[in-house]
C-alpha cells in the first residue's frame, strides 16, 4: 500500500526559459507535488516526525524555483524532483511544472511537464 502527499499550485517566481526575456523579466510557475510514501505510523502516533513537513519541503522547492534559472522545465522538473527524493521515506515522486505564460504566439491555457521517479531511478 503506498500513502500520498499532494501539494498542487506552488507559486514562484523563476528566471527559466531559453529566451533572454524569460532571463530577464522572469515570469510565475507553478509546481505540483506527489509523494508517495507510506504513512501510517505518522497517523498511527500523531507525529510530524515521521512524515514529510510539506511546509518545508515547500519552502526547499521554491529555492530551487527561484534559484539558478534553466532553459527547459524538463530540467527544472528533474532538480524539484531530487528535492522530493531527498527524504528516504518517499519511495516514488511526481512533478508537474506548470508555464502558463510560456512564450507562445497563440493563446493556450497551460505548458506543463510531468516527470515521475522512484527513489531506484535516482
Amino acid at each position: 500500500m503506498t500513502d500520498r502527499i499532494t501539494l498542487k499550485g506552488l507559486r514562484a517566481r523563476g528566471w527559466h526559459g531559453v529566451l533572454a526575456t524569460e532571463r530577464a523579466e522572469g515570469q510565475d510557475f507553478l509546481v505540483d507535488v506527489v509523494l508517495e510514501l507510506d504513512l501510517r505510523a505518522a497517523a498511527r502516533d500523531d507525529d510530524l516526525t515521521k512524515t514529510v513537513d510539506y511546509g518545508v519541503l515547500a519552502g526547499r522547492l521554491v529555492k530551487v524555483i527561484t534559484g539558478e534559472p534553466v532553459d527547459l522545465i524538463e530540467t527544472l522538473a528533474d532538480r524539484l524532483l531530487d528535492v522530493c527524493l531527498d527524504d528516504e521515506r518517499v519511495t516514488e515522486a511526481t512533478v508537474t511544472v506548470h508555464k502558463p505564460h510560456a512564450p507562445i504566439p497563440h493563446e493556450f491555457a497551460d505548458v506543463s511537464v510531468r516527470m515521475r521517479r522512484g527513489r531506484a531511478e535516482r
